[in-house]
């Protein structure tokens, strides 16, 4: 049989595509990273959502091409837990096996068959360096395990997800014959987008609202270093009256100001640039409050300023950018990609 000659064979996008699924809606991402230059957003698109996940893909795949690209999606708000806990030597498939088990009693899911990834935390007084960008270590790799000189034991954020969760939406991307490469979560989209923003040396904090909660991260060098949730979905603050809007921005000040001080507290050695704040449109006067009543200087996220949006104009619109800032991290999710 003679083989197919090679300008016929389909050809993969170089970087990647997020494919995040949101109420009502899946928004595509194509991020392509080269060395030297800002992150070229290649396709911003957003399509309306199916009750059915695998079909709306499917319809989707011949017209966007989406089999020609490597795929990544997040695991939705709900669907997985991220713990803080000590980290284990050893393997990183030995870590994460112990990890498994003294975690079960902190899940509501049976561990032995949730899906577990570790993300090694870097102590800031050892200037550990980690894999950027990244989940736990290969296979055989050993896990990082430096000895903080702050008598602190070195620690990981451990993701669960259980079974019923991941089963479904790796199925649905099987079924629709588009290539799934990667599943992030929420936290790894907006610490790969924050990175963007860091300078040198110093932290950063990022706060972002969506359909589900409030996300604020530390962050410094490209690596997490902190979580916080603020339980307000955006839809809370867009709906409120003056009278209410301004209690939701008083509680999520106190939730701000009170991670600040514990950062300051736990990581006096990283200084913080500033808070990083992702303006919510048709929600006037967030930015101004939190300028008020924080001790951090407060900066609006635009993404315009760090990626190359040339070919995708819309992300230049306030509410089209804050719609896709998910996907927008998620396809930011490593370095360089070759074609």
């Amino acid at each position: 049989m003679r083989l197919v000659p090679n300008f016929l064979k389909f050809r993969t996008e170089p970087g990647w595509l997020s494919v995040v699924m949101r109420e009502g809606r899946v928004d595509f991402i194509h991020v392509r990273r080269e060395p030297g230059s800002k992150p070229r957003v290649l396709l911003a698109d957003s399509v309306e959502k199916g009750a059915d996940e695998a079909d709306t893909l499917g319809a989707l795949r011949k017209s966007m091409r989406l089999d020609r690209y490597r795929c990544t999606t997040l695991l939705a708000h709900g669907r997985y837990q991220m713990i803080q806990t000590d980290a284990v030597a050893g393997t990183a498939e030995e870590a994460r096996e112990t990890v498994r088990w003294r975690l079960k009693d902190q899940v509501d899911f049976p561990v032995d068959t949730a899906a577990i990834d570790l993300l090694p935390i870097p102590n800031p007084s050892q200037g550990t360096s980690y894999p950027p960008h990244g989940g736990a270590t290969d296979g055989m790799d050993l896990l990082p395990m430096p000895s903080p000189s702050d008598g602190r034991a070195p620690q990981v954020f451990a993701a669960l997800s259980p079974e019923s969760s991941v089963a479904p939406l790796v199925h649905a991307f099987q079924a629709a014959k588009v290539p799934l490469a990667a599943i992030d979560l929420p936290e790894i989209s907006q610490r790969n987008l924050a990175a963007l923003f860091e300078e040198g040396g110093r932290g950063l904090a990022t706060l972002i609202f969506d359909d589900d909660e409030g996300l604020l991260t530390f962050t410094a060098n490209g690596e997490l270093l902190v979580v916080r949730h603020v339980e307000i979905p955006v839809r809370q603050l867009t709906a409120a009256d003056a009278g209410r809007r301004d209690m939701l921005f008083e509680r999520i000040a106190l939730d701000v100001q009170r991670s600040l001080d514990n950062f300051d507290r736990i990581y006096s050695s990283i200084p913080l640039t500033h808070l990083l704040v992702a303006p919510i449109p048709g929600v006037d006067g967030f930015l101004d409050y939190l300028r008020t009543n924080l001790t951090v200087s407060v900066t609006p996220l635009d993404v315009s300023g760090v990626l190359d949006i040339v070919a995708v104009p819309a992300l230049l619109d306030p509410l089209r950018q804050f719609q896709c800032l998910r996907a927008i991290g998620a396809a930011l999710r490593d370095g360089p990609v070759a074609a």
